[in-house]
């Protein structure tokens, strides 16, 4: 049903087709999907922006030329969130535009908080920008717009934000291209470096590990392009969580290993810790208990040593002692070690809880704890509330964990039927279908 009054659905700017146009700041797309949600009529539409109906019918065919207040006048009156437009391609000249305008119009969006410092080549028509148009704001617009993509990714499935994340991957390798003998190419791979690492934790969300590895190898690449050592270990390092986390911890502690001698001695304590914690990981993957505890231990005196301190870009959050504690957890289920599992779990959930997502995830290897600790019953609930994440969020990963944890605990009863049964409708009807 069309929806006329009041705000727009949060949902309505992740699907698909128009966070591809937030992306891109395609404002004829953004504004006629407003039209039809709503239901209104061009003239109804002409009425809520405040402009003829002759202007608006331009705007949305692409054949009008808009100005950044234009945009931004737009934008207030549609309930538009700026913070997801920062692209120049939605105010782009009709095709057919004289040069003049086209070059008028490039000035018009360097200077624009919401757009690319750097013109967009034009989708219908117009021209690519000048490399002396790449200026120092590129690179912190390309960070951004990666950081509201993260901030969506909390509470949207990944489907629906992959689209966008790829289109902006693409984007920002172009704009790396256009960069090289700039002064300002290096911050310009650093933020499509980071572009890139979104995009692969996405489709590692989707359950599609090759597309995963893909776009964690271009994120590792660009990230040495940059000559940022910190940025470097990161991707490094989550490339190696990632393989760990598929079931090949030789390959993972291998990576977290060569990560390791390119962070070098004397590092922040927070890189330190989050890289004992990867290798800790792959050396309980493999059974090795005491190399696993080592790594933990590690982590846990180079966190006495921060005191607090901001963490280094590109970690966002401190590592701190809760931080350590949830890696102590992962390490002991998969040593089966249910006590300490289930000790390091409470510490771990006594500070801030992860998103959704990620917190699903921990469920099932708590889960995993309990199944070990002989507590069937509440093994199996709290698998059946992260499989409810999962569904509701079209996760293939959390779905994934809870059909690994389901073959491996062949428990028998009501419990295990009504998992059973949520799993037989998730995979039948509850995700939707590959494209």
């Amino acid at each position: 049903m069309p929806q006329r009054d009041g705000a727009l659905p949060p949902e309505f700017w992740t699907r698909p087709a128009t966070a591809a146009a937030l992306a891109t700041c395609d404002i004829a797309t953004i504004v006629e999907d407003i039209r039809r949600t709503r239901g209104w009529s061009q003239g109804e539409l002409a009425k809520a922006v405040g402009y003829s109906q002759s202007w608006v019918s331009r705007v949305v065919n692409g054949q009008q030329s808009l100005t950044i207040d234009q945009v931004r006048d737009l934008a207030g009156r549609l309930g538009i969130p700026l913070h997801l437009l920062r692209f120049g391609g939605a105010a782009e000249p009709a095709k057919g535009a004289d040069p003049t305008r086209r070059r008028e119009f490039g000035k018009a969006v360097t200077v624009s908080a919401l757009t690319l410092p750097l013109a967009s080549a034009q989708r219908r028509g117009g021209t690519a920008p000048a490399d002396s148009e790449i200026h120092e704001q590129t690179a912190a617009t390309l960070r951004a717009i990666t950081g509201g993509q993260r901030r969506l990714d909390a509470s949207s499935p990944a489907r629906d934000l992959a689209r966008g994340a790829v289109a902006h991957v693409e984007l920002a390798g172009r704009t790396l291209k256009r960069a090289q003998g700039t002064p300002f190419a290096a911050d310009v791979a650093a933020a499509a470096s980071e572009a890139a690492g979104f995009a692969a934790w996405l489709h590692a969300d989707m359950g599609d590990a090759g597309s995963a590895r893909a776009f964690y190898r271009a994120s590792v690449d660009r990230a040495r392009r940059a000559g940022q050592r910190l940025l470097d270990v990161y991707m490094l390092g989550s490339l190696a969580a990632f393989e760990i986390d598929a079931d090949d911890p030789a390959l993972g502690l291998s990576l977290a290993h060569e990560a390791g001698r390119r962070l070098g001695p004397g590092a922040h304590p927070t890189a330190t810790a989050w890289l004992a914690c990867v290798r800790a990981l792959g050396h309980a993957g493999m059974g090795a208990a005491a190399e696993a505890d080592h790594e933990i231990a590690l982590a846990e005196q180079a966190v006495n040593r921060s005191d607090n301190a901001e963490p280094p870009w590109p970690w966002v959050f401190a590592f701190d002692h809760a931080k350590v504690a949830g890696y102590r957890a992962l390490a002991g289920v998969r040593l089966h070690r249910p006590r300490q599992a289930h000790d390091a779990f409470a510490e771990a959930f006594a500070g801030a809880r992860p998103g959704p997502k990620q917190s699903a995830i921990l469920q099932v290897e708590l889960a995993k704890a309990y199944a070990d600790a002989g507590d069937g019953d509440e093994a199996l609930r709290l698998a059946a509330d992260a499989l409810a994440v999962g569904v509701r969020l079209r996760s293939e990963r959390v779905v994934d964990r809870v059909r690994g944890f389901r073959r491996s605990y062949r428990a028998r009863g009501p419990g295990a039927d009504r998992l059973d049964d949520q799993l037989t409708a998730a995979l039948t009807g509850g995700l939707p279908p590959l494209p």
